[in-house]
């Protein structure tokens, strides 16, 4: 068997493993959990959001698996961590959903799901979209209140983040379709405009036994704080609906006449790549530390496979491991920074991709990370040449840069290369992962030496140096560690990536990306001070 058809078969493999976690991720207790909906007068989260989206359109849903293996308090697993988010087209406008998903633990909120509730709203208020909330949720998950509640970017964060999104004109409409309690209730309450189902959505301050033990009331959930209520007495919410499907369908007349969006920049005819995306499967190779033919990558996903590279002949050998230049995406001109070879990032590499994220901020030209770097050049020579120096600058120009950035992660992501190749902590428009994809501070090979040298010098301090047995012992241990946190699985349940993309898949999702990105008007560039 060749290389190319071992890599593509390799591949395919690894991609059915994500289409196996995503299963249990988007069908939480089967059909049980389905008929027992049904039984409520209600339909899967799913179905209501293809329902709300313009038909044959797609709902572009983000961080799917995370949620898995959080080991929380009596809870392993937390499905799609309890909610479902992405974007898709409501009257030809893009717009952000957040649905809660009863099925998982009655849409309570961990963590992991208020981390995922407020990325999505990151996302909406950075890229300008309206927000549709579909409500139905348990409140804080109580065992877990210390993390989910009182913090700055715990549970009232998400209330925040709804008063000045729609102070700024970004519409906040929510469906209530379930239980809406305490803090919960504000989802309805601070709506720009709030739609109510009939005997299915309550809102309230404090439910039913609360009211009992404060007051000595007795009162049922639907005279407290019903559809009803809500819609013909109180003023809380502003339609009333008989069922989930005129819900839907009342939200969509809400945002019906929302002006059409138009995105920020020219946009050329559209042209497929020359080369399929089936060869990506064959170019990009089964083992991560291998060096990638990013241009061969590049070709496989941009229009008509044309790169207009930049600076290609700078610094042979050195500056040849970040690769820049111009392609368009279904028509949008993206600049991209790119990982080439074995990715590690020299000085001249360096001052290359500085110099191109500037331009390109001046241009106002969006950027794409396509990172595949275990990180920068070490040792005397390149600390004497300025490599910490050329790496801070880099790593400034990300951070200053005001264009829409995107990260592509298809290889190793180590250390401060993450940094400069605009990880999550530089606030990319949208992060996305592939299967081959391996974030950690470095790699489990490289970690696992450095903790094992520490080890024995510390064994042998204390007169008891390390056998052989324990070295090979704990040089395993820290190194199936660190490679299990890498794993895109890990990272994504953790909601440090966006999305897992198939290889087959990337062109579509950097489309949908870049055109979002490209709602809000970009604005002047201004970077700090380089050290030159």
């Amino acid at each position: 068997m060749d290389e190319r058809t071992n890599n593509r078969l390799f591949w395919q493999k690894e991609e059915e493993k994500l289409d196996e976690l995503v299963k249990k991720a988007v069908w939480p207790g089967g059909e049980k959990a389905v008929s027992r909906l049904k039984k409520q007068g209600k339909r899967p989260v799913r179905e209501l959001i293809n329902l709300l989206i313009d038909p044959g359109t797609e709902f572009y849903e983000l961080s799917r698996i995370a949620g898995f293996g959080m080991n929380y308090p009596d809870v392993e697993d937390v499905p799609c961590a309890g909610i479902v988010t992405g974007i898709g087209k409501i009257h030809g406008n893009w717009t952000m959903i957040i649905a809660n998903d009863s099925r998982v633990k009655a849409g309570t909120y961990f963590p992991i799901t208020l981390k995922k509730h407020l990325r999505a709203q990151a996302i909406a208020e950075k890229c300008g979209l309206n927000c549709v909330y579909i409500a139905d949720s348990g409140g804080a998950y109580l065992p877990m209140q210390a993390d989910v509640f009182p913090g700055e970017d715990h549970f009232g964060a998400m209330f925040y983040n709804m008063a000045r999104m729609s102070a700024k004109g970004l519409k906040q409409v929510t469906m209530s379709t379930g239980g809406n309690t305490a803090g919960g209730a504000y989802i309805v309450f601070m709506a720009c405009q709030a739609v109510m189902v009939e005997k299915l959505a309550y809102s309230f301050l404090g439910g039913p036994p609360l009211v009992k033990m404060a007051t000595g009331e007795e009162i049922t959930a639907e005279a407290l704080g019903g559809a009803d209520v809500h819609t013909r007495i109180s003023g809380g919410a502003d339609y009333f609906c008989k069922t989930q499907e005129e819900g839907i369908l009342k939200v969509r007349e809400i945002l019906s006449m929302e002006p059409v969006q138009r995105i920020h920049c020219h946009r050329f005819e559209k042209r497929p790549p020359k080369v399929p995306a089936e060869e990506i499967y064959e170019i990009l190779p089964a083992q991560v530390s291998r060096s990638v033919d990013v241009r061969a990558f590049i070709r496989a996903i941009a229009d008509d496979s044309e790169f207009i590279e930049y600076k290609r002949r700078f610094a042979p050998g050195r500056g040849e491991n970040i690769v820049t230049g111009k392609i368009r995406i279904d028509g949008i001109p993206v600049g991209v920074i790119a990982s080439n070879g074995v990715g590690i990032i020299f000085v001249e590499a360096a001052k290359k991709a500085t110099e191109w994220i500037v331009r390109c901020s001046y241009e106002k030209i969006p950027l794409l990370f396509i990172q595949n770097s275990p990180g920068y050049m070490v040792g005397s020579e390149s600390e004497h040449m300025g490599i910490g120096k050329y790496g801070a600058d880099m790593v400034r120009a990300v951070s200053c840069a005001q264009v829409p950035k995107i990260q592509l992660v298809i290889g190793p992501d180590h250390g401060a290369a993450n940094y400069g190749m605009c990880g999550r902590a530089y606030r990319p428009n949208f992060l996305f992962a592939t299967m081959r994809a391996r974030t950690s501070v470095m790699s489990g090979k490289s970690a696992a030496g450095v903790l094992l040298s520490i080890e024995k010098r510390k064994r042998a301090a204390k007169g008891k140096p390390m056998t052989k047995e324990e070295e090979d012992g704990f040089y395993k241990k820290m190194m199936d560690k660190y490679d299990r946190e890498a794993h895109p699985f890990y990272c994504g349940a953790r909601l440090l990536n966006d999305r897992i993309l198939k290889f087959s898949e990337i062109r579509k999702w950097l489309s949908m990306a870049f055109e979002v990105s490209l709602i809000k008007p970009i604005g002047e560039p201004s970077f700090g001070n380089f050290r030159f």
